[in-house]
């Protein structure tokens, strides 16, 4: 397994790889079984796999937790090994953005501005930038994403498809704890405490994914079953949403596939989760 640093030594690796297909699993590093998850589909689908380590600052807002962000490149790199990766990509930020950088690529529309779009303003601009510059550094056919972050894996593919950037994005179900509380690096900052506390929240979704399956359509009861579920918990709730899963527009009735999606605090940690609506045609 390599691992480069600069733009100059990745183009180098890449150029001598004309003939073999490229699976790419971008990450912000701090790696956990969610993203391994996505490795192994890449390994599984792809002659050579590259996973990128960049903890992008135009992704986080000016009271996120970028600087505070975990960190761990040595640890990264001692789960990777063992994964077959041919080529770890951990650029320095001058690297990335270097002097003079002044491009963005931005999303517009419900897909890109409702929820973690309205939530976190430039959230998702820095998302398609960083993603935008990575896929055309790394050049690969396929380029793996988490169901986790369902609104971003949707911005990507839009960024992709409108670009005309010639990869398939393929999006891995989400990777969750024995609790059912989905993987995220962030969930390291959660107290023994809180960690229980935050399997309150994949509990509400999959209450309200049960009364789903049992035929329930009005998106607004589905809505309530969660707040209802989390009510006398400490996760306060941040938005629940049943979004159409193309276009994340708001749905009264699930007559589509959607999504229930939620963001939720507990302590000072803010964590996202969703899971599929997927009627069945009469």
């Amino acid at each position: 397994m390599k691992l480069v640093r600069t733009v100059h030594e990745l183009r180098a690796w890449r150029t001598a790889r004309t003939g073999s297909t490229i699976g790419f699993v971008p990450t912000m590093g701090y790696l956990h079984a969610g993203h391994l998850a996505l490795v192994r589909r890449a390994r599984a689908e792809n002659d050579e796999v590259v996973v990128s380590i960049f903890v992008n600052p135009l992704q986080f807002g000016p009271h996120e937790d970028y600087e505070r962000y975990p960190r761990d490149l040595a640890r990264d790199l001692r789960l990777l090994e063992p994964e077959g990766v041919e080529l770890v990509f951990a650029p320095p930020v001058e690297e990335m953005y270097p002097p003079g950088f002044a491009t963005a690529v931005e999303v517009r529309g419900p897909l890109a501005e409702r929820l973690e779009g309205a939530a976190r303003p430039g959230h998702f601009r820095g998302v398609a930038t960083v993603v935008t510059r990575l896929l055309n550094l790394v050049q690969p056919h396929r380029a793996y994403f988490g169901w986790k972050d369902a609104q971003q894996v949707l911005v990507v593919r839009r960024v992709v498809q409108d670009l005309a950037l010639p990869v398939e994005i393929v999006a891995v179900p989400t990777v969750r704890e024995a609790d059912g509380l989905a993987m995220s690096s962030r969930n390291v900052y959660l107290s023994a405490d809180e960690r229980a506390a935050a399997a309150a929240l994949p509990r509400a979704l999959f209450a309200a994914l049960a009364r789903f399956q049992e035929g329930e359509r009005d998106a607004e009861v589905l809505r309530q079953l969660v707040h209802a579920a989390l009510a006398q918990t400490p996760v306060r709730l941040d938005y629940v949403s049943v979004s159409d899963r193309e276009t994340f527009q708001e749905l009264a009735q699930v007559d589509r596939p959607a999504l229930l999606l939620v963001a939720a605090w507990v302590g000072t940690t803010r964590l996202i989760d969703n899971v599929p609506l997927d009627p069945v045609p009469a």
